[in-house]
């Protein structure tokens, strides 16, 4: 498939959520734009899996509201699509079964489900495994399942929630390449919910920074190099600055939140 324009932005306004009298989430305002990857850091319990899940649809909030704004690309079978830390196949399914998976639910023909799947195998480097279950593949090579899976329905917003946390540091390097690919070809919105801070200034457009539970906005951060060019020495440096900045407003609040939990 060739580039295709971006057409839709995901508006965050005024949510707040509680579990039960525990306030996690209070007043998020965000709006990410057109075709850009927006990544979400914030100390543990801080509510960022559950800013995911409201914006998904999986969560309803006690307050505000999620909206995406604009039409959806051709082909488009889902707008708003997940993609997991934890794989979330069905073991007793081939790699290729668990990509038509999504599209059991559709009224598509033959050819173009053949051709949705296919496409899906071949740009994660999966064709040949296609007929493998998933304990016969690496924790990389079963994330790529979980993302060719997530291309099948041509999503207009993909939402990530730690998708590289489960994964050693090579195959988390090799993986945040296949995302930039991605990114670089489709063009889709996407909210990635991370606990690195390097992933988030290799891949991410701006970086919102959540506090502590409450989960509040405590800054956004716009990353203006190019991603091609942040692996130069002179984007490194200038990186390692933003770097120092996310990670000096989370330390303090992430020591308390350990605590917290360790308490709890």
């Amino acid at each position: 498939m060739g580039l295709r324009a971006p057409a839709m932005r995901l508006i965050v306004s005024g949510l707040s959520h509680h579990y039960d009298d525990l306030l996690v989430l209070d007043g998020i305002d965000l709006t990410v734009g057109e075709g850009e990857v927006l990544a979400v850091i914030g100390p543990s319990g801080c509510g960022k899996s559950t800013l995911l899940g409201i914006a998904g649809g999986i969560v309803s909030p006690t307050a505000g509201r999620v909206e995406v704004a604009g039409e959806p690309p051709a082909g488009c079978l889902n707008p708003i699509t997940f993609i997991f830390q934890d794989f979330a196949l069905l073991p007793w399914r081939t790699v290729e079964d668990n990509i038509s998976l999504v599209l059991e639910h559709h009224p598509l023909g033959t050819a173009e489900r053949r051709e949705r799947i296919e496409s899906g195998l071949r740009r994660m480097g999966l064709w040949e495994f296609r007929a493998a279950l998933p304990r016969q593949l690496s924790g990389g090579m079963r994330q790529r399942v979980g993302i060719a899976r997530a291309l099948a329905v041509r999503p207009a917003v993909l939402l990530l929630d730690e998708p590289l946390s489960a994964l050693d540091a090579q195959t988390r390097e090799l993986l945040m390449e296949d995302f930039l690919e991605l990114w670089r070809r489709e063009r889709t919105t996407a909210v990635y919910v991370t606990h690195n801070l390097d992933e988030a200034l290799h891949l991410a457009d701006r970086v919102a920074v959540l506090s502590r539970r409450p989960g509040r906005l405590r800054e956004m951060v716009t990353i203006e190099e190019p991603r091609d060019a942040r692996r130069t020495p002179a984007a490194q440096a200038h990186l390692a600055e933003i770097r120092e900045r996310l990670w000096s407003h989370i330390r303090t609040e992430a020591q308390m939140a350990d605590r917290e939990i360790a308490d709890a």
